[in-house]
């Protein structure tokens, strides 16, 4: 065995490197223990074998009379450089992956580099007996040089690293990078790309992204924040727009209560108040939805209040809160201007303070009423639990059981914040009703889709209608 070794040391070692590489290519990615273990063998076997046939990687080819041997011996004490090189990346990289997964890769190179520099120089400094110093000195200004014409490309390198490290977002995460909001689909050695809301491909180099404001929507996991803002009159009070806003925030039930939403002022002038009002969900996939839903309801309660956003939007006549009512009331959208002035007529006020129960189960009210201001909450029964349906604003009514055929009511309607409700005789509406099919034909739909949202919630389905409000298909 040992004559073999010293006699074919060079054929031996090409074995032992293909060897290495076909059990690399064969042995599974996921058994990466087992990689490990074969490639630190194979290189135990490559290291046994130059020193059984007199080869050092640590010393020049001891014969120098033999031009042949000799330079075999360099070959094999070079390839052992590289080769342990190779197997020191191999397993820093394996246990980089394990650790950090993608955002490991770029430093795992970067280290990969490094370890081959060294190589290659200890190479030259043992076995070629090459002088280092003078070596590492004109490496040295050649660096200063290639430094200097790729200083731009180098911050970006380091700063993917810098990033890398800290992880300040990964790969999926939803952020905002200098104004720019997407989705990271790569981080790479010079820049991260994100894919916007719009489908396009935003390229934003490492040494942007390092230094600028960044905001990462996808951390923490289960807390998300929302926010909208609304810019009022400065001649407004600014009670009454907190009011509003914090029965809009009231008015969704996608807000998580913890951390609790808040109204905030962001910026005033002799003109205007910029208001916030901001709340947290627990899904990315709810902001869109819930922002959209928070500016209607908004605009509903701040009009509910009185506040008026543009002096110019004025109808050319001075409406009662009730007629004004009537026009965002769908089911009677069919109705005359004329016939809307009369049963805004006819519309009594009554109010109910926070934490009161306007219609019970099984309850039979003799009026269909209006909410003018504040949230109501309609509660499902299953069993002795309690369902929450969803939550009513301005403009949206309830007792609507007996109007078309005899029925008590199966929810439960009570207040979340004071309200105003207005009540309209039902015999009014019946009265609509037989002189408008298109009254009815919206009333039908509106029943129907109340019984569909009780069925599937008991049911522990998705619900089938949107989270703006029973009538949001009204809007459609």
């Amino acid at each position: 065995m040992f004559a073999l070794i010293q006699s074919y040391p060079l054929l031996i070692g090409i074995v032992l490197i293909a060897l290495d590489i076909l059990l690399w290519q064969v042995t599974p990615l996921k058994r990466r223990a087992l990689r490990i273990g074969l490639r630190l063998g194979v290189f135990l076997l490559f290291t046994w074998v130059l020193i059984s046939s007199g080869v050092s990687p640590l010393q020049p080819a001891p014969w120098t009379d033999d031009v042949a041997r000799n330079l075999l011996a360099t070959v094999l004490g070079i390839g052992w450089w590289l080769f342990a090189a190779r197997t020191m990346t191999v397993v820093i990289g394996v246990i980089l992956v394990a650790r950090s997964s993608h955002t490991g890769r770029l430093l795992q190179d970067v280290l990969g580099a490094v370890i081959f520099l060294v190589a290659i120089v200890a190479a030259a400094a043992y076995v070629l007996q090459l002088p280092v110093k003078g070596l590492l000195a004109t490496s040295g200004v050649m660096a200063i040089v290639i430094g200097l014409a790729l200083q731009s490309t180098l911050s970006d390198v380091f700063s993917g690293i810098v990033l890398n490290t800290t992880r300040p977002y990964q790969i999926g995460d939803s952020v905002s990078i200098d104004g720019t909001e997407g989705k990271v689909i790569d981080i790479d050695w010079r820049a991260t790309r994100l894919l916007t809301g719009n489908g396009s491909l935003a390229v934003i180099p490492n040494s942007v992204a390092a230094k600028a404001k960044l905001l990462n929507f996808s951390q923490p996991n289960d807390v998300h924040g929302v926010s909208i803002s609304v810019v009022i009159p400065a001649r407004v009070r600014p009670r009454r727009v907190f009011d509003a806003l914090e029965k809009a925030l009231q008015g969704t039930r996608t807000l998580l209560s913890t951390p609790p939403p808040k109204v905030t002022i962001k910026s005033s002038t002799l003109e205007s108040v910029e208001y916030e009002a901001s709340g947290f969900v627990s899904s990315m996939s709810q902001k869109t939805d819930t922002r959209n839903h928070l500016f209607d309801l908004a605009h509903r309660h701040l009009e509910a209040t009185g506040v008026v956003w543009n002096t110019d939007s004025l109808p050319s006549q001075t409406w009662t809160r009730q007629r004004a009512l009537l026009e965002d009331v769908r089911i009677f959208r069919s109705l005359s201007s004329e016939e809307k002035d009369n049963l805004s007529q006819r519309m009594t006020s009554v109010e109910y303070l926070a934490d009161q129960v306007i219609l019970g189960v099984g309850d039979n009210s003799d009026y269909l009423l209006v909410i003018g201001t504040g949230v109501v909450s309609v509660v499902v029964r299953d069993g002795d639990k309690l369902i929450e349906a969803g939550r009513m604003g301005p403009g949206e009514i309830l007792g609507v059981e007996n109007l078309l055929e005899a029925e008590d009511s199966t929810a439960e309607f009570r207040t979340l914040s004071s309200c105003l409700l207005y009540r309209i005789d039902k015999d009014e509406v019946r009265s609509c009703l037989e002189q408008r099919g298109e009254v009815k034909t919206a009333l039908i739909k509106l029943q129907r889709i109340r019984q569909q949202t009780r069925q599937s919630l008991l049911e522990q389905k998705p619900a089938a209608i949107k989270k703006g409000g029973f009538l949001s298909w009204l809007h459609k």
